[in-house]
């Protein structure tokens, strides 16, 4: 009686299945980090170039989505020291989230977005994770911050961005 086997799924189907999964998280991130001098596209290709060399190096220790926010705020980050030249600076005319339906509430969610492209590469990581719902635990463990200390940050964080709003 001749055994079934199973061809081990290779790493093509695993990467496509991740980003068919992932795809909006990993375009959220890029969008928060582009602007005049790394576009949108610059930093989704380096994204997908690190999740490709890494997609073998992850044990699945933490969710793949904590991963993929983790390597994608990384890449993000080191794509814009690399290049020294950060403006802070965000397009925001077509970013997809954004429904066109709701014309006031397409303005607030744009000038969100505007106010949270002028914080600092870690404050606007941890706002955007705390926006998309993720628990304490899994904001410190991709930042790499104690729970602690993502709660204060995110308190000064949110009234920061209520003083700029206001201003």
């Amino acid at each position: 009686m001749a055994s079934a086997r199973t061809s081990p799924v290779s790493k093509d189907e695993r990467f496509m299945e991740m980003l068919a999964s992932h795809r909006q998280l990993i375009i959220k991130v890029c969008y928060m980090y582009a602007n005049e001098t790394a576009t949108l596209d610059d930093l989704y290709q380096e994204v997908m170039i690190n999740l490709w060399q890494g997609l073998d190096k992850w044990r699945g220790e933490c969710k793949m989505s904590t991963w993929i926010y983790r390597l994608a705020f990384n890449t993000c980050v080191s794509y814009h020291r690399s290049t020294r030249r950060h403006n802070g600076g965000l397009q925001l005319d077509a970013i997809p989230e954004i429904a066109a339906d709701d014309s006031t509430r397409t303005a607030d969610l744009k000038n969100m977005y505007r106010l949270i492209s002028k914080l600092n590469p870690l404050d606007k990581a941890i706002i955007m994770l705390w926006l998309d719902e993720k628990p304490y635990d899994e904001i410190a463990s991709i930042t790499g911050l104690s729970k602690a200390n993502i709660a204060s940050r995110l308190y000064r964080i949110k009234n920061h961005l209520i003083e700029m709003g206001n201003s």
